[in-house]
């Protein structure tokens, strides 16, 4: 089939290369314009347009696609089917009815649960035990189109963010060849989601990630797996004469009480109490430094037993 791919991040490349290597023509990419990142504030590409430039595939970065200039060039590559995964960019209704066939869209969630920008993360801060890769056609609502595939997948307890997104990018991969695959011999169906059990999953606010051990420890434990590896949940630790926020990236739940807040173990990470329970965080990140083990974070950033985070 001749496909326009439309995606930017990480979790979009397992989809384009899955349809590179099933032998499908993709006639174009489309993902976001480079943005600048890094120390240097540099421009980078995106995840899709490094694969896409490495294969060798035309790329578009349209910062919006509602203009007639962009829409007729769309139209011109008269596919038969567009693919989209975290594109960034709404899809106005003459794109979504472009393409012979439709277009196809890998959301990370068991619809119409969790519809919107952060479904991983809203998925695990909620303590959900499962979720799902799905596929729908697209219509012009938020994440509302008739699902055509579902795979549900468990959420182990201590699973982060960043692990679910691998697990779901290359199960939904699959998903979307055997949609393509329907497609090719007439065979798919697409049934409406329900009217039920509807939930909106907002974009992460940066005040989300601030860790309030005020809280119950599996709330806390949530936050810091939802958040995990990016934005990444944070407390501020004293150290000398200043204060330094540190990014908790892997913990688990204890069974210890304490003081909220308080240091109350430093034997195998760092033990501390929340409202009911407490966690033991595992892995941290200091400022401008890669994650480590909490262990090789106490040899130079000492702590004692009673410190309030």
């Amino acid at each position: 089939m001749r496909i326009a791919f439309m995606g930017t991040p990480e979790f979009a490349v397992p989809t384009l290369v899955a349809i590179l290597a099933a032998g499908h023509e993709v006639a174009a990419v489309y993902t976001q314009p480079p943005r600048p990142a890094g120390r240097g504030m540099r421009e980078q590409l995106s995840p899709v347009h490094r694969r896409a430039r490495d294969a060798g595939l035309p790329v578009f970065v349209p910062a919006s696609l509602k203009q007639a200039s962009e829409q007729r060039a769309f139209a011109a590559l008269k596919v038969d089917a567009a693919v989209v995964v975290a594109y960034g960019l709404l899809l106005p209704q003459p794109i979504l009815e472009m393409p012979r066939h439709g277009c196809f869209n890998l959301h990370a969630s068991a619809l119409p649960r969790w519809r919107g920008a952060a479904p991983i993360q809203r998925a695990i801060m909620a303590g959900d035990a499962e979720t799902a890769a799905a596929i729908m056609r697209m219509d012009a609502g938020l994440d509302t189109g008739p699902v055509c595939l579902q795979q549900r997948v468990v959420i182990d307890p201590d699973m982060t963010a960043g692990e679910l997104t691998d697990l779901l990018a290359a199960g939904g991969a699959g998903l979307m060849l055997e949609v393509l695959t329907a497609l090719q011999v007439g065979g798919l169906v697409c049934a409406p989601q329900s009217a039920e059990g509807v939930i909106y999953a907002s974009k992460i606010d940066k005040r989300e990630a601030r860790i309030d051990f005020t809280r119950p420890a599996r709330d806390v434990h949530n936050q810091i797996r939802g958040l995990s590896p990016a934005p990444g949940a944070w407390l501020e630790m004293q150290a000398a004469r200043q204060g330094e926020r540190i990014k908790v990236l892997r913990a688990r739940l204890a069974d210890a009480a304490g003081t909220p807040g308080t240091i109350i173990g430093l034997t195998d990470g760092i033990l501390v109490a929340c409202a009911r329970g407490a966690i033991q965080i595992l892995e941290v990140q200091r400022p401008g430094k890669r994650p480590m083990p909490t262990d090789d974070f106490l040899r130079g950033f000492p702590l004692r037993l009673g410190a309030q985070l």
